[in-house]
């Protein structure tokens, strides 16, 4: 029998807090020379719509950070799992920037959002080991990557992978850029189970671009010169990205498949982290041209025209709603095969299989 690591619970915090396109109208948008654009805020709105397909984002409430989201999200899938908390032997927050106060846009990082958050589930058992993880948007799948293979070591039975973060907070508010941003968490918890039949995690595939890619997203000043003179914020280069995504993604998906012994027409949901609707059709339309074949419809759900860009939170937040029946004209069952994938900063990205177990 070989031990694998499959879902057995998942949870997301959904911020109450709408902001939708009508309500970003009246700011003000410069661009990198620090130069107004003229457009009115309606035009702009239109075309940032029309291109990412956001209608609107969650953000946290002004009393929330990071680590508050986390630990709600860990509650519900502690929740659907019905296990005990004491039990995990692994506990990690993906995010990147740390608890960020409203009224405070510095990041807080000491001590690491995995300790905070064990601590307000209140687990007091010593073995389980907390710890964060940073890698750009991608981190929340880099955290199942790593719980899978202590599994499959022999060194956890059970881990819970959190992705949380408030990219409201890190938004320059007159970035065009910076309306794709949200906040958000999503949560998983795997467990070791022996399986002759291949099942849970089947294979992956990780990649980093540094070398000439790591420039794509960094921090840096308002574009509006005269104000938030002492702040940083999350700065991209888009087109340069998109065309990045386009050419590496789908090959680590198919990189993937191909570890994982899993042909393309056996796929049946295509989770990808919720970045730009347009890339992530795009994306998906370059995989299937690689087989030859077209998409099939449905295959790919999406959140990110009502929930935006929450970076490390989109995919498990994806996965929670779509595992309990709450996207709309989507569903998946024992047996079906799962591609996630993702790409952000670093430049980093990966992919993992996933075959949905029986009860």
């Amino acid at each position: 029998m070989k031990v694998r690591s499959v879902v057995v619970g998942t949870g997301s915090c959904i911020p109450a807090r709408r902001v939708t396109n009508e309500d970003l109208r009246d700011r003000e948008f410069f661009g990198p020379d620090g130069k107004r654009i003229e457009k009115p805020g309606a035009q702009i709105l239109e075309q940032f719509e029309s291109i990412t397909g956001i209608r609107e984002r969650r953000y946290a409430e002004d009393g929330q950070v990071t680590s508050d989201l986390a630990t709600l999200a860990a509650r519900e899938a502690l929740d659907s799992s019905g296990i005990d908390p004491e039990s995990l032997d692994v506990l990690i927050v993906a995010h990147n920037f740390g608890d960020v106060r409203h009224a405070n846009r510095n990041s807080d990082l000491v001590p690491a959002l995995a300790a905070r958050v064990k601590a307000q589930l209140k687990i007091a058992a010593p073995r389980t080991a907390a710890f964060d993880l940073i890698f750009g948007c991608p981190g929340w799948l880099q955290g199942v990557i790593q719980c899978d293979a202590m599994i499959r070591a022999g060194d956890a039975k059970r881990a819970m992978v959190i992705g949380a973060e408030t990219l409201s907070r890190v938004s320059d508010p007159h970035d065009r850029d910076s309306l794709i941003y949200a906040d958000g968490a999503g949560a998983v918890i795997l467990e070791a189970r022996e399986s002759e039949a291949p099942v849970g995690i089947l294979g992956y595939a990780v990649r980093s671009d540094t070398l000439d890619h790591s420039t794509m997203l960094t921090m840096g000043p308002s574009y509006k010169n005269s104000v938030f003179l002492e702040a940083i914020f999350l700065k991209m280069e888009g087109r340069k990205l998109y065309r990045y995504a386009l050419q590496n993604v789908a090959g680590a998906i198919a990189q993937a498949l191909e570890r994982a012994g899993v042909a393309l027409a056996d796929v049946n949901k295509v989770l990808i982290h919720q970045a730009n609707g347009k890339m992530d059709e795009a994306i998906l339309q370059a995989l299937y041209d690689q087989a030859g074949t077209k998409p099939p419809a449905g295959v790919m759900p999406m959140t990110i025209g009502w929930l935006g860009n929450s970076s490390v939170a989109t995919v498990p937040t994806l996965l929670d709603l779509l595992l309990k029946g709450r996207l709309d004209g989507h569903a998946v069952g024992p047996g079906d095969v799962l591609v996630f994938a993702s790409v952000g900063a670093g430049m980093n990205i990966n992919a993992v299989v996933y075959r949905v177990h029986g009860s």
